[in-house]
């Protein structure tokens, strides 16, 4: 089952469509894991893949981290009932502890400002993975039982004790080839799960009807005002022109993402270039050809982004960009179209460039 990417992508969705879903949890631990795949993919596809559990509630907590801001005045309610809200609880309290307010500062420079309250949080955030969303995403309604073809649960659920989960290395393992089928379908499973999200808010919350405006866009980010802060010292430092064509580029620009946001959801100045609107339109999500995911990689641009992070207490995400693209292009099939440039795109053909070597 795990080694057809098609097929594991069916019974997730089955099992998420059939299985009841009294909070949004088991559809952020999903996201989480997909992220997780793609970044920390396998050499091999049929590869189990050991998943930290506190990686996986860093993941979900910055899932949360933008949506627990009020929206049209309303806390959004993630929960059918008033029951435990650990998560929504633990994320609230990051961004008081960070004086984030209801800005859109990110969860990396939440971690440089409270760091310790940062760690707190993951904590209890893993604490809340451990005991329901973990044990429960295989469960189909009325089973006593989960089906685990993601993952071993059995040691999961909400009576357990710390000791028990570190004596399995505080982690959970993909089943072999589950990583790499996550991996592969990440472009189609992640609409589909932000769908059934923003379905779920809005039952949850019933003064969002059919007349307030973009959910969707406040659940998932898609407002790009807080990444006008690295317009300037990326024009300083590369000059005010378009990454991808050159072309000059006017006081307000777009800043975008190299890795389409809505595939990989990286904001770090790794993944971030100064583009002109007709660029950035064009390209929109699809992915860019490998050449300019090589140039965004270049040790010398990164070396210049050093000094921004510094400056604006912005990371860079360096290795975790590098990550990401490593597994978002080992799961796309051969001669499968990238975007080049206005109007432009080639076929996919992997020719191994620098950061596309894995660590041994």
């Amino acid at each position: 089952m795990a080694s057809d990417p098609l097929l594991l992508g069916q019974r997730v969705i089955a099992i998420l469509e059939q299985g009841q879903r009294d909070a949004t949890y088991k559809l952020a631990t999903l996201m989480a894991l997909i992220e997780h795949s793609i970044e920390n993919l396998p050499r091999r596809d049929d590869d189990p893949l050991p998943v930290p559990i506190s990686d996986l509630a860093h993941r979900v907590l910055a899932l949360y981290w933008h949506q627990v801001r009020p929206f049209e005045g309303h806390d959004l309610a993630q929960r059918r009932t008033g029951s435990r809200t650990r998560i929504i609880d633990a994320t609230k309290e990051l961004r008081t502890a960070a004086k984030a307010s209801n800005s859109r500062i990110s969860l990396e420079v939440a971690m440089l400002r409270a760091p310790a309250e940062y760690a707190a949080a993951v904590d209890r955030v893993a604490i809340a993975l451990i005991k329901q969303p973990l044990p429960r995403l295989q469960k189909l309604p009325g089973s006593s039982a989960s089906d685990p073809f993601l993952y071993e649960d059995s040691f999961l659920g909400e009576n357990v004790s710390r000791s028990t989960v570190r004596a399995h290395g505080d982690a959970i393992t993909l089943k072999p080839g589950v990583a790499y089928g996550l991996a592969r379908l990440a472009g189609l499973l992640k609409p589909a799960l932000e769908l059934m999200w923003v379905e779920d808010v809005r039952q949850m919350n019933k003064f969002l009807d059919s007349d307030v405006p973009d959910v969707a866009g406040h659940l998932f980010g898609r407002e790009r005002t807080a990444l006008a802060a690295v317009r300037a010292p990326y024009k300083e430092a590369f000059g005010p022109h378009c990454f991808y064509c050159e072309s000059p580029l006017p006081p307000d620009n777009p800043i975008d993402h190299v890795l389409p946001w809505s595939l990989v959801g990286i904001d770090g100045l790794a993944n971030l270039v100064l583009a002109c609107r007709r660029c950035n339109g064009d390209k929109s999500n699809a992915l860019p050809a490998l050449p300019l995911v090589d140039r965004a990689l270049d040790d010398h641009r990164l070396s210049a982004l050093e000094d921004i992070a510094t400056e604006l207490q912005w990371p860079t995400q360096r290795e975790r960009v590098t990550a990401a693209a490593r597994g978002v292009y080992r799961g796309q099939p051969a001669g499968v179209p990238t975007w080049s440039g206005y109007k432009r795109s080639e076929r996919l053909d992997i020719s191994f460039p620098p950061w596309w070597v894995e660590p041994d």
